[in-house]
């Protein structure tokens, strides 16, 4: 069916896949049931099952996974499926999934991390990342839907602090797998890493995050009190979907190698190169000592330097430029009109605000963005794809499902809408509540 004939909503039937660590997926689905709509929901291992409630709308799905699309096309052929819901479209049984999903007509809603994170995340149909539309819409065209719109841009929470929470439900996800998971006897994760190697990193990050507050704060403050230009790399997870699926790096250390090359060889010799890692970086690859490792190769130890995740505002507001592979962090830097150089496919990769220059030459001279031609994206964003609110805090959730649920139920995708100027009523908000 196209996005323009949906059915009437006691017609849909909604089949949710892998979500995010937590509730929202379960939360969600009451609200579409509320609506008249009939939901089920796919669980492969006991984390999946441990964060939906629902029994009599649960399907275990416990055999080889070469045999998941055939076993996905008799669940939706016996659902009656009419829209497929997930987090995250490049994971192999989401990949597969929505593959079937789009030759059968289903609508493929997408949720993903927000690209204007921390305060958004991230609704779209049929692909995220270098799957969304936006890989494919220029700024001109951005334009021409902005101007069908009159909505005030959303506010922000008051606070940042879904992060100890997203920690809290990783840890306890990875503990029913390792712990609960004997009905599911052929699960296999979709990264490389144990289970059980994946639990202990998440409570080890639990327990020690005093300290790495301690280290990043030591370590940001002699930054940003040097009195030296500094360039910031920003990190990703090497396991992240967009790092493996979207960028041209076989692992972190390529991407390092290639920043602290470029650095050697271009960077003005008062100059100095800031590793950010990522807020989840979990110590499974040792980032830190490649990171040095490097530099001393490249003979610019003492130029080089690692701060340990945490927030970006800080650093950021004091940088000369930004480098990355594709990582949403990216924004936060173009917001603030730096020179940035991307190398994976990314839906801020446009070329109105984002280098292509040899990374030697981006170092000497970094080519500044067009700021006018990114504040028209953003705005865009803001009114389309970007919701306010979280996965895991309640008051993220309570923010983000007030918006959210009409949006799917909508006959249009968020872009279409706006172009169309049938968006759905959006939140505006008033308070972090």
């Amino acid at each position: 069916m196209t996005p323009n004939s949906l059915p009437a909503v006691a017609s849909r039937r909604f089949l949710f896949l892998q979500g995010p660590h937590g509730p929202y997926f379960q939360q969600l689905a009451r609200i579409l049931l509320a609506a008249g709509a009939e939901v089920a929901r796919v669980g492969f291992n006991a984390g999946d099952e441990a964060f939906w409630k629902d029994r009599d709308r649960f399907i275990r799905f416990d055999a080889p996974v070469e045999t998941w699309p055939d076993r996905f096309a008799e669940i939706v052929e016996a659902q009656g499926t009419t829209d497929l819901v997930l987090y995250g479209d490049v994971r192999p049984i989401h990949a597969r999934a929505v593959e079937i999903a789009k030759a059968r007509g289903i609508t493929v809603h997408v949720f993903e991390e927000g690209y204007l994170r921390p305060y958004w995340v991230t609704y779209e149909r049929g692909g995220s990342n270098g799957n969304s539309r936006l890989m494919s819409l220029d700024i001109e065209t951005m334009r021409t839907a902005l101007a069908q719109s009159d909505l005030d841009l959303p506010g922000v929470p008051a606070h940042w602090g879904d992060m100890r929470h997203h920690v809290w439900f990783g840890a306890l996800y990875h503990w029913h797998v390792m712990f609960r998971n004997r009905r599911y006897t052929h699960f296999r994760p979709h990264r490389a890493l144990p289970v059980a190697r994946e639990f202990r990193l998440h409570v080890a990050r639990l327990l020690l995050m005093p300290v790495h507050w301690l280290d990043r704060q030591f370590a940001t403050h002699r930054i940003t009190h040097g009195g030296y230009p500094y360039h910031l790399a920003l990190l990703q997870l090497e396991h992240d979907s967009s790092f493996q699926e979207h960028g041209p790096f076989e692992t972190m250390s390529d991407f390092l190698e290639t920043c602290i090359t470029g650095f050697a060889e271009g960077a003005p010799r008062h100059h100095r190169l800031v590793f950010k890692a990522h807020p989840l970086e979990d110590g499974r690859t040792p980032i830190r000592r490649n990171v040095l490792r490097i530099a001393a190769e490249h003979g610019v130890s003492e130029r080089v330097h690692y701060v340990r995740g945490g927030k970006l505002a800080a650093l950021l507001d004091h940088a000369r430029s930004a480098i990355t592979v594709n990582s949403t962090a990216g924004q936060q830097a173009l917001w603030r009109g730096l020179p940035i150089r991307a190398f994976g496919r990314a839906v801020f990769a446009k070329p109105e605000f984002v280098s292509t220059q040899p990374v030697a030459e981006f170092f000497a001279e970094p080519t500044p963005p067009d700021s006018r031609a990114y504040r028209d994206y953003r705005s865009y964003l803001l009114e389309t794809s970007q919701l306010t609110g979280g996965f895991y805090s309640a008051k993220g959730r309570r923010q983000l499902l007030r918006q959210v649920v009409d949006m799917m139920l909508a006959p249009l995708d968020p872009y279409d809408a706006l172009a169309t100027g049938k968006a759905a009523p959006r939140h505006q908000l008033k308070s972090a509540g």
